[in-house]
């Protein structure tokens, strides 16, 4: 009896053990870059910041009108957009094929695609083509529609948004997250 008491005692304290270590081992994981990384640092990781940032809020704000330029794929535009976007792509752009909806090279001209990773992409481009008045929309589509602004599908307004992938979609708050099939 005295023996399979002590065995109960050191079992209990393995357990004990095997649970603090799991708890350390979370605590470390959590600071070694598995943690939820912030948009901030998604953009900061994947951009070289070589075209300014315009918010949400900022476009929403200006009354100047900007030309949209959505860098998504067609697919992707196809779900959903903002109002009067012109869809350019990403993998087959080419900038003969929309130069009639850029007049001026000095036009507001905001790009934009699911978080702004593309865009700054497209957005270069453009800058490399003597546009001079050119931005990215900072969180692209899904920041816009985070912050409940409106987006289009066939001219109606939609809830759906195309999230790109199952690991970006964690950025897409709000809305119903379509992927491709």
């Amino acid at each position: 009896m005295v023996v399979q008491q002590a065995l109960e005692v050191v079992a209990k304290e393995q357990l004990l053990n095997m649970k603090t270590l799991l708890f350390y081992i979370f605590v470390l994981l959590s600071f070694s870059g598995f943690s939820q990384e912030t948009l901030a640092e998604l953009l900061d990781k994947y951009n070289k910041q070589s075209i300014p940032y315009i918010s949400v809020e900022e476009l929403v704000e200006q009354k100047t009108e900007a030309i949209l330029l959505d860098a998504r794929e067609p697919i992707e535009f196809n779900v959903s957009h903002l109002k009067n976007a012109v869809c350019v792509g990403y993998d087959d752009f080419k900038l003969k094929n929309i130069n009639h909806h850029l007049p001026d090279k000095n036009s507001k001209i905001v790009v934009y695609c699911s978080l702004g990773v593309r865009s700054e992409d497209i957005a270069e481009k453009l800058k490399k083509a003597g546009y001079t008045n050119v931005f990215n929309l900072y969180g692209g589509i899904f920041e816009w529609k985070n912050n409940d602004f409106p987006v289009y599908s066939e001219g109606q307004v939609t809830q759906n948004i195309h999230a790109f992938s199952k690991a970006w979609s964690k950025w897409l708050l709000k809305g119903k997250k379509v992927y491709n099939e």
